[in-house]
């Protein structure tokens, strides 16, 4: 699906381990880096008049491995307009844990936002799930667990709903898929 040229995006949810930084695995604040190009993405977002918001599970909190406030005050530094996250882990029974769209819905309230006009970028198919039940355009990126979760989708390992979530466009990172959505 190409996203129509007479569509203005309202907001951009981008997801942290992997996507902007990190790897496939959790890197906690303090130790988590960006990727060489994050920011000059966030940037032209921005320049282009779009909110860029920050969505991500952080399960650590609620093991009481990490601090929400940590992750915070790192988030803003990075220059999210906004920054929704979860704190609880798989089985906790939360609602705002992705693949829920929860977090989306949350934001669209609080920002005044068309989910219809705003795109989510991940590396895990989680993100596409949360994006496809909140009617958002979907970018999975090849970072972090990206190449891995296309690999299974490709091969048919996902079924149902999972399958519903193709994306929109596959990236090989942050910054084409930026690029991609401003040409």
């Amino acid at each position: 699906m190409e996203v129509e040229n007479t569509i203005k995006i309202e907001a951009v949810f981008i997801d942290r381990d992997g996507t902007i930084g990190g790897s496939n695995e959790v890197v906690y604040p303090g130790e988590f880096e960006l990727f060489p190009f994050t920011l000059k993405s966030m940037e032209m977002l921005k320049n282009a008049g779009i909110l860029v918001f920050s969505f991500t599970n952080q399960p650590g909190i609620a093991r009481g491995e990490a601090q929400l406030d940590d992750f915070l005050i790192e988030l803003n530094s990075f220059g999210f307009n906004k920054i929704y996250i979860c704190p609880h882990q798989h089985g906790d029974g939360c609602t705002c844990r992705k693949p829920s769209p929860e977090m989306l819905i949350k934001a669209a309230k609080d920002n005044n936002l068309e989910l219809k006009n705003c795109v989510v970028i991940g590396d895990r198919w989680t993100d596409m799930l949360a994006a496809e039940q909140a009617g958002c355009t979907k970018i999975l990126v090849k970072t972090g667990s990206g190449e891995k979760d296309l690999s299974k989708y490709q091969n048919n390992q996902f079924f149902g709903k999972w399958l519903e979530a193709a994306p929109d466009y596959v990236a090989e990172d942050l910054l084409d898929a930026v690029n991609w959505l401003l040409k």
